[in-house]
C-alpha cells in the first residue's frame, strides 16, 4: 500500500475578484474596521488605475498549478498541493480541511513571500496551525518560515536585474538601484522581527550574483506602508527617488525583492506611483519583471517544498 501524499499548503494574500468585494476586502485587512469613504475611494481608484482589479488571483493560481506539476514530475503521487489565502477564497482553514479529507498525514506550509515576518508569514502559519488543531486529525504541520536563501533564488533575480540594468546603464549617467519590500510597522521590528535583516540579505545576495549591480549605487527601500497611525519602517521608496534625483541620478531601477507576483503593490505602487514621482524629478524609472509562474521560479519553490518534506 502506498504512503499517503504529503500535503502542500501554498498560502497567499488574496485579492477581490469583483469590484463589489473591495469594501469587504478592505474591512478584512483592517481587521474588521470598515474604511472611511475616502479610503475606500482611494483604494478603488488604485484598482481602476491598473485595469479594474488586481491580477493576483490568476497569478497565484498559475503558480500553484505549476508547482503541483513540478512536484508531481519530480515525485509522482508524493504531494497533494492546495491553495489557501488570507483574505479571499479558498481560505486557509478550508484548504487544510480539504487536505485532511484527502488523507494526508503531514502538511508543508509554504507562504508565497520569501522573508520571515511575525506580521506576514508568521500570521499565515498561525492560521494554518489553528486549522490543523481544530480539525483534531493529528496531522503534522511543517512550516517553511522563509525561503529568501533558497538555492537558485538570488541568481534568478540577478538574471532579471542584469537585463534591466544593461538597458539603464547603456543610457548613460548614474543609476540608482533600490531593492524593495513591503514596509512593516516599526513596533514589529522593535520586537526583534527578522524581516528587515532578511530583506537586506536578499539584496546582498542578488548584488553578489549580478554582473552589473556593482556599477550602480544600491540600497534597500520600503514601499506600500499601511494607512495607520503607527510609524512604518523606512526609508520610503518615493522619498529615496527624490533624494537620488537631487543627488544627480539619471535613472532609478527597482527590484521588488519582497514580491513574487504582479499585484497592486507592484503594478500601482511602483509602475504608476513611483514612476510618476521619478518623472516629476526629471529621471527615468524601470523595474525588474515579476517572477509570476516563470518555470525557473517554480523550480526554486519545488526545491523548497522537497527540502521541507525531507526534513
Amino acid at each position: 500500500m502506498s504512503a499517503a501524499p504529503v500535503g502542500v499548503l501554498v498560502m497567499a494574500h488574496g485579492t477581490p475578484d469583483d469590484p463589489g468585494q473591495i469594501e469587504e476586502f478592505y474591512t478584512a485587512i483592517r481587521r474588521g474596521r470598515p474604511p472611511t469613504p475616502e479610503l475606500l475611494a482611494e483604494l478603488t481608484g488604485r484598482y481602476e488605475a491598473i485595469g479594474g482589479l488586481s491580477p493576483l488571483t490568476a497569478r497565484t493560481w498559475a503558480q500553484v498549478r505549476a508547482l503541483a506539476a513540478a512536484l508531481d514530475e519530480a515525485r509522482p503521487g508524493a504531494f497533494a498541493v492546495r491553495l489557501g489565502t488570507k483574505y479571499a477564497d479558498p481560505a486557509i482553514g478550508p484548504a487544510v480541511d480539504r487536505l485532511a479529507a484527502e488523507g494526508v498525514r503531514r502538511i508543508v506550509g509554504l507562504v508565497l513571500t520569501p522573508h520571515r515576518s511575525s506580521m506576514g508569514s508568521g500570521e499565515y502559519h498561525r492560521r494554518a496551525v489553528d486549522a490543523v488543531e481544530a480539525g483534531g486529525t493529528g496531522i503534522a504541520y511543517t512550516p517553511v518560515h522563509g525561503w529568501h536563501d533558497a538555492p537558485g533564488f538570488a541568481a534568478l533575480l540577478a538574471h532579471r536585474l542584469d537585463a534591466v540594468l544593461a538597458d539603464a546603464l547603456a543610457d548613460g549617467g548614474p543609476v540608482a538601484l533600490f531593492f524593495t519590500a513591503h514596509s512593516l510597522p516599526t513596533r514589529v521590528v522593535a520586537d526583534g522581527d527578522p524581516y528587515p535583516d532578511e530583506v537586506r540579505a536578499s539584496a546582498e545576495a542578488v548584488v553578489a550574483a549580478s554582473a552589473l549591480a556593482g556599477r550602480t549605487t544600491w540600497s534597500v527601500a520600503w514601499q506600500s506602508a499601511g494607512r495607520t497611525a503607527d510609524p512604518w519602517i523606512g526609508p520610503d521608496l518615493l522619498e529615496e527617488i527624490r533624494r537620488v534625483a537631487a543627488d544627480g541620478a539619471a535613472r532609478v531601477v527597482v527590484c521588488p525583492v519582497g514580491f513574487v507576483s504582479d499585484h497592486l503593490e507592484v503594478l500601482y505602487d511602483i509602475d504608476i506611483e513611483a514612476l510618476a514621482v521619478a518623472r516629476s524629478c526629471g529621471i527615468a524609472l524601470t523595474r525588474t519583471p515579476s517572477l509570476n509562474d516563470d518555470p525557473a521560479f517554480v523550480t526554486v519553490l519545488a526545491g523548497v517544498v522537497e527540502a521541507a518534506a525531507d526534513s
